[in-house]
């Protein structure tokens, strides 16, 4: 498995022919939008910079959408979407966490989380993680010191985390005593390589 970043909460995670896309980024974002081909696209809010639906469909290839909760499986890949909510841009929005059974890996994915009190059945939904990734700018999502806390809490292998700027990505390193952790460009991993790793932190460059 290969997994890049995109920039603010966009990431393309690929296995083979198959391509995930974790809340794409909208041209109509502030942020830089990257077009690249997915099977399926996951969106966690409905907001320009994490909706970028019309970025991931190329040619003949249209991605399979998942905008909300539920319980999915394409080409061999089980998905859970699970409730919770966002202050993301100052506004009250429904946040969708993901939870992705990918080559035998665990990945959950927090979306723009605003409130690390979850819904009961939500959290009962998280299960086995073995990579984590977690908002931590603050302004309507986690801010770095409650994300640590929640991300710990979740007992993930990896811990990747977004939508940072340098300050936040500081006092979240600082939170778990990581603070000589370097961005790599991207996280090439097999399940095997998860074994005694508990909350590694990796950061990921963005992709120009």
């Amino acid at each position: 498995m290969i997994i890049s970043y995109q920039g603010a909460q966009s990431f393309k995670v690929q296995f083979g022919d198959t391509v995930l896309a974790f809340d794409p980024v909208s041209k109509k974002s502030e942020f830089k939008a990257n077009n690249f081909g997915a099977d399926i696209a996951l969106i966690s809010t409905n907001h320009p910079d994490m909706n970028g639906v019309d970025q991931v469909s190329r040619g003949d290839k249209q991605a399979f959408i998942i905008n909300g909760a539920g319980e999915y499986e394409i080409q061999g890949v089980f998905i859970k979407g699970l409730p919770s909510s966002s202050g993301y841009d100052g506004e009250k929005r429904i946040n969708t966490i993901y939870t992705v059974n990918f080559e035998n890996m665990n990945l959950c994915f927090l979306g723009a989380l605003g409130d690390a009190e979850i819904p009961k059945e939500t959290k009962e939904g998280i299960d086995g993680v073995d990579i984590l990734f977690v908002p931590i700018g603050g302004n309507g999502i986690l801010n770095a010191s409650d994300a640590y806390k929640f991300a710990v809490s979740l007992e993930p292998s990896i811990i990747i985390p977004m939508n940072f700027d340098e300050k936040s990505i500081k006092a979240f390193l600082k939170e778990g005593g990581d603070e000589g952790v370097r961005p790599i460009e991207k996280l090439t991993i097999k399940k095997k390589d998860l074994e005694g790793k508990e909350g590694e932190v990796i950061i990921l460059e963005a992709q120009q």
